[in-house]
């Protein structure tokens, strides 16, 4: 410690997922080396008096350059994708590989990887997504990729292009079992909304609002009760990500009350928005909250805000899906409106995420400081095999932190940095921002200004995930 620190951040009020204390919080090369009382000199300080400081955040579930079947086109790539985040509050993201039926999922990842490399301004890691799990995949790939630190991979009950079949489901759920690796779902019932959707279109019923009733709660109910069974079969822990309803929620309850290791995400949409926003009669507006789960109604946002606190969600994400709505790569394919079938899926959030949480949930009363922590920063790492590097403020972690402005500030999408022409949130009036975004111990938001680090955003190799225990 005779070399003098690169920046002290003073007078902090810490916040992690497990304490609440005073500190100085000492940085150099990028990582934080020392938090306690009294601190060698540095070259640079930074004062926190009267601020909380937590981690930075982590995101792990968006989409960003993700590759769509023609037209249609993310809005957000790696460089738009992390400098929003960065200004958010977030500073590691984890989106997703993804594989096509007919490719091979080593060339997923390759192509992933040209999309992304030197275009990100915070660091970042992948998800792999199995969409075709041949013998090779089963048997060489996979098992490749999670020893090379691809940890995780992300399995679809629905979406021809995605879905498996629960034999499907049932290999790949095997081959993380015995390598270690986290297996994500997402739980809907094809069959069923297909059948739903077929009956809508032929009643007329093909406006935005109608998405929700394509979609309704037992749906993802069914799936959630048929991932958990799955799982348990096959003996290993999984996520079930986006959850959005009650009897979702009723299910998974029901499998840690049994003590089966299943573990749960939701997202901002599902605490913040209802089914009213796809719309209350047939105006293409409500194109622009089309996502997967539907969100639901208000007295469902309480059922997640209890969930989120009692311990029963694990994660809290975005899942950024971001299409522009007056596209024709958008929400608007082909430069007309669609019918709900065809409106692409997914709303942008990464920059929203952290404040939302944070001013309606620690300033509420609704989560502690600590909850908000373990949620949005702490469980994601662990969950995907990046703690104790990420996550956390101790001595090793790498220097991401958030310094919290507790100000008055209404949501524009003017103001934010996406390349998404709209934000969900528009209007929402909050009670904090980030006043400081620090990656890697540099700022890259000062609560006015993104100030770039393009492709000082570093690939992240993930270990195994820490959040669950051995399987039995």
């Amino acid at each position: 410690m005779s070399d003098l620190l690169d920046l002290v951040i003073t007078n902090a009020r810490v916040a992690t997922a497990a304490d609440t204390f005073d500190a100085n919080i000492g940085i150099k090369d990028g990582k934080i080396v020392v938090v306690g009382s009294f601190l060698p000199p540095a070259k640079k300080t930074i004062d926190a008096a009267g601020r909380v400081v937590t981690p930075g955040g982590v995101d792990a579930h968006c989409h960003l350059d993700q590759p769509m079947p023609a037209p249609m086109k993310m809005a957000d790539d790696f460089e738009t994708g992390t400098r929003s985040a960065a200004c958010g509050g977030t500073t590691t993201v984890i989106p997703f590989a993804a594989q096509e039926k007919g490719q091979s999922l080593r060339d997923a990842v390759r192509d992933y990887h040209r999309r992304s490399d030197g275009r990100a301004h915070v660091d970042y890691t992948f998800h792999l997504i199995v969409s075709d799990p041949t013998p090779a995949v089963l048997n060489e790939e996979l098992p490749a990729l999670i020893a090379e630190g691809y940890t995780s991979f992300k399995i679809y009950m629905t979406y021809d292009d995605l879905k498996l079949n629960d034999g499907q489901i049932l290999d790949v759920l095997s081959v993380a079992r015995q390598h270690g690796a986290m297996a994500m779902i997402h739980a809907e019932n094809a069959d069923c909304i297909e059948w739903l959707t077929r009956r809508l279109e032929a009643a007329g019923q093909t406006a935005p609002r109608f998405h929700a009733h394509s979609r309704p709660m037992l749906v993802e109910r069914e799936a959630t009760h048929r991932a958990i069974a799955l799982s348990e079969l096959v003996d290993v822990p999984i996520l079930i990500v986006h959850v959005s309803g009650k009897e979702a929620v009723e299910q998974i309850r029901w499998a840690r009350g049994h003590g089966l290791q299943i573990f749960a995400e939701t997202c901002p949409q599902y605490l913040f928005l209802t089914a009213e926003d796809l719309g209350i009669d047939d105006s293409y507006v409500g194109a622009r909250c089309i996502c997967s789960p539907p969100p639901r109604d208000r007295s469902n946002q309480e059922v997640i805000w209890n969930a989120l606190r009692d311990g029963l969600f694990s994660v809290f994400s975005s899942d950024h899906a971001p299409f522009n709505y007056d596209s024709p790569e958008g929400k608007k394919l082909d430069g007309k409106e669609q019918p709900f079938r065809h409106i692409p899926n997914g709303i942008p959030g990464l920059e929203t995420r952290m404040p939302l949480l944070y001013s309606e949930g620690v300033l509420t009363g609704r989560l502690s400081l600590n909850k908000f922590v373990e949620l949005t920063s702490t469980n994601p790492a662990k969950a995907y095999g990046l703690h104790p590097r990420k996550g956390t403020i101790a001595p090793g972690a790498d220097a991401d932190l958030v310094i919290w402005d507790e100000k008055d500030i209404t949501i524009h999408n003017s103001a934010l940095h996406h390349a998404v022409d709209y934000t969900p949130y528009e209007g929402i009036q909050l009670k904090a921002w980030p006043g400081l975004t620090l990656s890697n111990g540099e700022v890259v938001w000062d609560g006015k200004n993104f100030l770039p680090r393009l492709g000082k955003g570093k690939f992240l190799t993930c270990g195994k995930p820490t959040l669950m225990t051995s399987a039995r």
